[in-house]
């Protein structure tokens, strides 16, 4: 199927709490900011605060969308379980949640469609866009993960086929933060979209070596989420204080690249954020990119980002001080 997701799509993880709680009312503010701005794309999952997410996101859109329009994604492979006795103020699996349930890998074939269904429920849609095989790899399961690909192969992914072929989802493909997971998967099952995090960015592009070709070549399109490895291409290094990277404290040598980088930005005018967000686009197999959005604030930075001019020439600078691949393909003016 061919979806027209658009160049900036929205990841709703934010309004599932994350990190810290906000308000209904908030989060409505954003998901309507980011319609009216002309936003297409939703991309959420039951694990963004045990269902808030979808709920959320299922109730704005319903008044915002009662055609449909949006292209919605979401996620199997974590099941809520039931949790009366947590306490819904503290912080758990990152989220500060009223949801009273904890998130599970399952990658069955039952749980998958329990998923569905559920999912369905909560977005208020008769049927769901695109569904996301949620963190499967090494990266989430280590040792298990072989167990957790049988699991997938011989269970989800044939819950999966069915519901696409039934019309009920349209396509189906991965949520990863990993590369190698993506090409052992697209050599075994038919999927049409990767959802990327933080893979293909100003600060890595080995997806370039095997990945991204093989996706041109299988026609499967990249969703490419975490463009600003966990926060340090959006806010830089020269503030100081502590800045993040891949889920945790930025190494020195990556400090180093993220300085460099922002003093050729300062010397074009351009911001670091700007940078972040259009460079994946250049990439033909990249459809659209989903920063994590919180706030209208984040909502209209990323907007302001998006839009920002940046001449060929500092993308040439970048390759010539091998800040980026020489291979990357670059935004045209």
């Amino acid at each position: 199927m061919t979806l027209n997701f658009g160049r900036l799509g929205f990841g709703a993880a934010a309004i599932g709490n994350l990190y810290r709680a906000i308000p209904d009312s908030d989060a409505r503010s954003v998901v309507a900011a980011a319609w009216d701005a002309g936003l297409r794309y939703f991309d959420t999952a039951p694990h963004y605060g045990f269902g808030l997410s979808e709920k959320r996101l299922g109730a704005a859109l319903a008044d915002l969308d009662p055609r449909g329009e949006a292209i919605l994604s979401t996620k199997i492979g974590r099941r809520l379980d039931p949790a009366p006795d947590v306490d819904l103020w503290q912080q758990r699996q990152g989220f500060v949640s009223p949801e009273p349930y904890e998130s599970v890998f399952d990658y069955s074939y039952d749980a998958v469609m329990r998923s569905y269904e559920a999912s369905r429920q909560r977005l208020q849609r008769d049927r769901i866009d695109i569904l996301y095989v949620h963190d499967i790899g090494r990266f989430a399961h280590g040792d298990a993960h072989d167990a957790r690909m049988r699991e997938l192969m011989e269970g989800g992914f044939r819950a999966l086929t069915e519901l696409r072929a039934a019309g009920v989802v349209g396509a189906i493909g991965l949520g990863v933060n990993e590369i190698a997971v993506c090409e052992d998967v697209l050599a075994q099952a038919n999927i049409d979209l990767i959802l990327l995090a933080g893979r293909y960015t100003l600060l890595e592009q080995a997806p370039l070596d095997s990945l991204l070709p093989l996706c041109m070549q299988k026609g499967v399109r990249i969703v490419l989420g975490g463009p600003y490895n966990s926060g340090i291409l959006a806010q830089g290094v020269r503030h100081g204080g502590a800045v993040h990277y891949d889920y945790g404290p930025a190494p020195a040598e990556i400090v180093a690249r993220v300085g460099r980088m922002e003093h050729i930005c300062a010397d074009f005018g351009v911001a670091l954020g700007a940078a972040a967000l259009q460079f994946p686009l250049a990439h033909p197999a990249v459809a659209t990119v989903i920063p994590g959005i919180g706030s209208v604030r984040h909502l209209q930075s990323a907007l302001d980002l998006m839009g920002q001019p940046i001449p060929p020439a500092f993308w040439q600078v970048l390759k010539d001080e091998a800040l980026i691949d020489a291979r990357a393909p670059v935004p045209a003016a």
